[in-house]
């Protein structure tokens, strides 16, 4: 079970830093005030209404305002997942390199072998006097 959590944690994060870090482009096209197409990815397609002409021959020479419009929502992702770590102060830089120091002298002597009796002499062997006397109480 702790194995499987760890799975699905892992590509939880993985998933996590990948959106974090894609950018992408929303495009909508709008008609009056209804959504006529959504993009993800490429452009929106237009309905059509913004090529025609005008029927009277009145308006032709005036350019009247389109009822269409377009809108973008960009996403630009993170590009600098590196910190950079050349600005610590003394201060820091001190508590960093102490840290690493104890830390691996932490487990320095795990290595050997160390034997805690091994200049003390055996106790004596201590024998069963009813056993060694063969006397048994029945």
């Amino acid at each position: 079970m702790k194995a499987f959590f760890h799975k699905i944690l892992s590509v939880a994060l993985a998933s996590l830093v990948f959106v974090t870090t894609m950018s992408f482009t929303v495009n909508m096209h709008y008609c009056g005030d209804s959504l006529v197409d959504f993009a993800l990815f490429h452009n929106a397609q237009s309905c059509g209404m913004e090529n025609q002409s005008s029927q009277k021959s009145c308006e032709a020479g005036f350019s009247e305002k389109s009822c269409c419009s377009d809108a973008q929502i960009v996403n630009d992702g993170q590009d600098d997942l590196k910190t950079s770590y050349t600005n610590l102060s003394f201060e820091h830089q001190a508590f960093v390199a102490t840290f690493f120091y104890t830390y691996i002298n932490l487990f320095d002597g795990l290595d050997k072998n160390f034997i805690p009796f091994k200049n003390y002499a055996s106790p004596l062997l201590v024998t069963n006097i009813q056993v060694l006397n063969q006397v048994f109480l029945i």
